[in-house]
């Protein structure tokens, strides 16, 4: 077992392991450049929220709000464009699945998502389109819209991948460090070639008996969310209450995917959340990944991780989003025992998932 130099985080009490959160925390983060000690004691706080609740409003993270202000504005106009200029960066265009889809295009849990967005991943060349493993098509090209369509995207979105993957990265440290591990343990199994998402998005007015985004799980790593002035976004406790995230001026929210809930042996949650919204509603998210070809092998823990679980079935029967024909076989929508090998199959059953039309168009062989 990979120790670090400090001192062991004392375990969680059993009562902590069973009991349902009913608040999402609101943690300042600034404590992550003050020193070692400092970050020991940030790292023993966001390794027991994301335990309990996979979930956390983070303040004092350092990204100038420049940076989000730029992002928010250039959502706005493009998304305020007429549709046949939208149009120019049609994700049903790219055998890489980036690009603009108006709303109801995303399907999660087999239903649609009321929401218009933009994907922008980790610019890569393009291989072959039958190269093997398949998951290896994913990597490619954005669309990025002309600068005469939106001046200033690009710009403005790079300087966000960059910031956010920094804060990202620095985070994962933190998390190693609560897991008793070195801080670069995740570092050095990230591989050169990552896959991150940036996922910019409107939100009409949710329609009766609909969701912005239904419940679901997040596929990946780390997710960091600039969640806009207007609220909608939920999460869903033990007891199947869904709990407000609060909009705090200034802050991101942070939660975890199914990926580190896997590596962790479900000590970690990707908790369930979804999104409805009384009035129009602009989020920006982004996601935090690795190489596609990284294993997802168990993390080298502690024994007391998996008695932790072993003592919560909350984190015990936590599965992973069932795949399409799970779905039509009666598997519940977040109960898949299906654990991928790769990053790379986990975010290819992703897009099976969400956009059966678009593999279909590109990969009729599956």
């Amino acid at each position: 077992m990979n120790l670090a130099t400090s001192p062991p985080v004392a375990p969680a009490p059993a009562s902590g392991e069973t009991a349902a959160f009913t608040a999402v925390p609101v943690v300042d983060i600034a404590g992550r450049t003050r020193g070692a000690a400092a970050r020991r004691e940030l790292a023993d706080r966001l390794g027991g929220i994301c335990h309990h609740v996979g979930f956390a409003v983070v303040t004092g993270h350092g990204i100038a709000p420049e940076v989000i202000d730029d992002v928010f504005g250039q959502i706005a106009r493009f998304f305020a464009l007429p549709e046949a200029d939208k149009r120019c960066i049609d994700k049903r265009n790219s055998r890489h699945f980036r690009g603009w889809e108006p709303v109801g295009s995303e399907y999660t849990n087999n239903r649609p998502d009321m929401r218009e967005q933009i994907d922008l991943w980790t610019d890569h060349p393009a291989r072959p389109i039958d190269v093997t493993p398949r998951y290896l098509r994913l990597l490619g090209p954005n669309q990025w819209p002309p600068e005469g369509v939106a001046p200033g995207f690009r710009p403005a979105l790079d300087r966000w991948f960059a910031e956010m993957s920094d804060l990202a990265d620095d985070l994962l440290r933190l998390l190693a460090l609560s897991l008793e591990l070195k801080e670069g343990h995740f570092d050095a199994l990230f591989g050169a070639e990552r896959m991150s998402l940036t996922k910019l998005i409107g939100y009409p007015e949710t329609p009766p008996g609909q969701f912005g985004v239904n419940a679901h799980h997040d596929a990946g790593f780390l997710t960091l969310l600039a969640p806009g002035r207007t609220p909608g976004l939920e999460i869903e406790n033990a007891d199947g209450d869904w709990i407000p995230v609060p909009i705090v001026p200034g802050s991101l929210v942070l939660n975890l995917g199914e990926v580190l809930q896997k590596m962790t042996g479900n000590y970690f949650v990707a908790t369930p959340h979804r999104v409805t919204t009384r009035e129009p509603r602009l989020s920006a998210g982004y996601f935090h990944g690795p190489s596609l070809d990284m294993a997802l092998d168990p993390l080298p823990l502690d024994p007391r991780f998996a008695e932790a679980v072993a003592r919560s079935p909350r984190h015990a029967d936590a599965g992973f989003m069932a795949q399409r024909d799970e779905t039509e076989a009666g598997v519940g929508d977040m109960q898949s025992r299906h654990h991928p090998g790769t990053y790379g199959e986990q975010l290819w059953n992703y897009f099976a998932r969400s956009y059966p039309d678009n593999v279909a168009r590109y990969y009729p062989e599956g």
